[in-house]
């Protein structure tokens, strides 16, 4: 409180005023569709200057000191996994595996095979907006085979692909399970076995509901509709602009290159699935804790640790073999290979450079003065630091529309302050990283979510027909298994 005790009541009002004001600005813009790269640098420095604080120095210095120090840290994930994606879907390896589902549970258990089919692609690497738009033909097969009322598909798609995958199943590559490790000094694979038992909860929710409301509509007499609304487009630029944020795909790659009409077999499309998981649990569990990492410390690598960069070490080396093994089983059926190349690797850049100026903004407001007030206020929430920590990540998550973009800012605000907190309760720091990733993945889910926007695009239905299933799925499901691992993280510690 330094900073803010040397400051008069009227100063750290009017510090409040400009940064409510900016992110209402920023947060109002965004929705409508401008370009987070322009909007995060106005933004800050209108808080800035509000706060009679030096703008250009906050620029040049706070906001691309931070934005610069995320892509730093994080840019490798970005690119090999959109590039991984791409790859799964020009090759055919994402439909393969659709369609194995499809032949394997049918009509019968349309709703799990969506469900199981997302869950198989993501937790394996492939990026979210390439599973929509592969999961969403599938879908509409099943669902009209077995008389399920479309509005239902965005739920199970989102159930399969945007929950448990996502943000609580041990090592899953999701950008949003990488961004505490630098922070925290954890793996993907924090917590397990509380990571597991969310995954349960979600998955267990999630398909009762869907269940639910199965049987809800077929008491009704409702089935499939055969008409709905146009599907959006992948380049629609408000679907664009509002997706880049919240995930780490640009959908307006998922039209270049060339899908293979030749399926591979099953076996071969889960291999490079398989490579991701088992070469992440290789690499953060045997080779990195035990290989001499000392050299780090030096002032050339900036002083830095194998345990900050570990985690991100070991999901760039599992990618990146799994890339290879894709290629080389699949070659035949990349016809444009170069083209698919290039859509994956551009597929990162938007991203991962949004997310960035997210960051930047972030810092610049965690830097004034009068954010001392919202640090104490976040830390004194009662419940102590694990219900502090889920309260900041799920409120910044659901103003910026994005996991990895609310995540970011409130670990870079917060991270170290949480840190000590932890030392000081005996809090394991895996615990920390798992209470964040599963806060992040909660109210990011509201309706002005890109990923939201775009699935309901490629399902041809509405907010007014899906969107309280994808609540029920995606929201509450989370918050459940969310206060089930503080809970039991609170009575039992990490495991």
């Amino acid at each position: 409180m330094d900073a803010a005790a040397n400051l008069s009541p009227a100063m750290l009002g009017l510090g409040l005023a400009g940064m409510l004001i900016s992110l209402g600005l920023l947060i109002w813009f965004a929705y409508r569709g401008w370009s987070v790269l322009l909007l995060a640098p106005i933004a800050a420095m209108l808080a800035a200057a509000i706060s009679r604080e030096p703008v250009l120095a906050h620029w040049t210095l706070t906001f691309m000191g931070s934005a610069a120090r995320f892509i730093a840290q994080f840019f490798p994930l970005f690119l090999l996994g959109a590039l991984f994606g791409k790859l799964m879907e020009d090759s055919g390896s994402v439909q393969a595996i659709a369609r194995f589902m499809t032949e394997k549970l049918g009509p019968r258990r349309a709703m799990l095979a969506v469900v199981i089919g997302g869950a198989l692609v993501t937790y394996g690497g492939v990026s979210l907006f390439v599973a929509f738009f592969v999961l969403a033909p599938m879908a509409q097969a099943l669902f009209q085979a077995a008389n399920i009322p479309r509005r239902l598909m965005p739920a199970a798609i989102a159930l399969g692909t945007s929950t448990f995958t996502m943000s609580a199943l041990p090592g899953t590559p999701a950008i949003q399970n990488a961004i505490p490790m630098p922070f925290f000094g954890t793996t993907p694979f924090a917590a397990p076995g509380l990571g597991i038992i969310a995954s349960i909860v979600m998955a267990a929710f999630g398909l009762w509901w869907l269940g639910r409301q199965e049987a809800s509509a077929r008491r009704a007499g409702q089935g499939f509709e055969t008409v709905g609304v146009g599907a959006r487009e992948a380049d629609d630029e408000l679907v664009r602009e509002r997706a880049i944020v919240s995930q780490s795909f640009d959908p307006r790659e998922i039209e270049q290159g060339h899908v293979s009409e030749q399926l591979p077999p099953f076996g071969i499309a889960i291999v490079p699935l398989v490579l991701v998981v088992c070469g992440n649990f290789v690499m953060n569990v045997i080779v990195l804790p035990r290989i001499d990492a000392s050299y780090l410390a030096e002032a050339r690598w900036g002083s830095t640790s194998l345990s900050a960069v570990a985690g991100v070490w070991g999901v760039c080396v599992a990618l990146a073999i799994a890339i290879v093994a894709l290629l080389l089983l699949n070659r035949s059926r990349l016809a444009a290979l170069r083209e698919s190349i290039d859509a994956g690797a551009n597929a990162s850049v938007l991203p991962v450079l949004s997310v960035g100026s997210l960051v930047g903004y972030g810092a610049v407001i965690a830097a004034l003065p009068a954010f001392e007030l919202v640090r104490s206020w976040v830390l004194g929430i009662g419940g102590g630091p694990l219900v502090s920590l889920a309260v900041a990540t799920n409120l910044l998550a659901a103003l910026t529309g994005s996991a990895s973009g609310g995540m970011t800012i409130a670990l870079d605000a917060l991270g170290s302050t949480y840190m000590q907190l932890a030392a000081q309760h005996n809090i394991d720091p895996a615990l920390l990283h798992r209470v964040a990733v599963i806060s992040s993945g909660t109210l990011d889910s509201l309706p002005h979510n890109g990923a939201v926007v775009t699935l309901l695009g490629v399902c041809g239905s509405t907010h007014r027909d899906s969107y309280r299933d994808i609540v029920m799925v995606g929201i509450v499901g989370a918050l459940l298994a969310l206060v089930v691992v503080i809970v039991l993280g609170s009575i039992l510690g990490t495991f």
